[in-house]
């Protein structure tokens, strides 16, 4: 029996892929919003593509904010955009 790959929805471009292949964003139940590398924290998650491009989308269509029903200020943003970056190095 094939098993069934969990698919998520990107909060930037909208696209559905694995759960696997995506970023969880998280935001936890003191209003933090990290990225959750291990994709198994306790919160509620938006998943978003490995690029920096759908951060950017996801902050200009205000994404994470719907997904999240809060407002997110850019430090947030700047923050994510660094983790982002230290992921892509690696």
């Amino acid at each position: 029996m094939n098993k069934k790959i969990p698919l998520r929805q990107c909060v930037g471009c909208g696209q559905m892929k694995g759960k696997k292949e995506m970023m969880r964003v998280l935001r936890t139940a003191e209003g933090e919003i990290m990225l959750d590398m291990t994709g198994k924290k306790n919160g509620r998650g938006a998943y978003l593509c490995r690029s920096m491009d759908c951060l950017k989308k996801a902050q200009k269509n205000r994404g994470l904010e719907r997904s999240f029903k809060m407002s997110i200020p850019n430090e947030v943003y700047d923050h994510l955009e660094k983790e982002f970056e230290e992921f892509e190095a690696e």
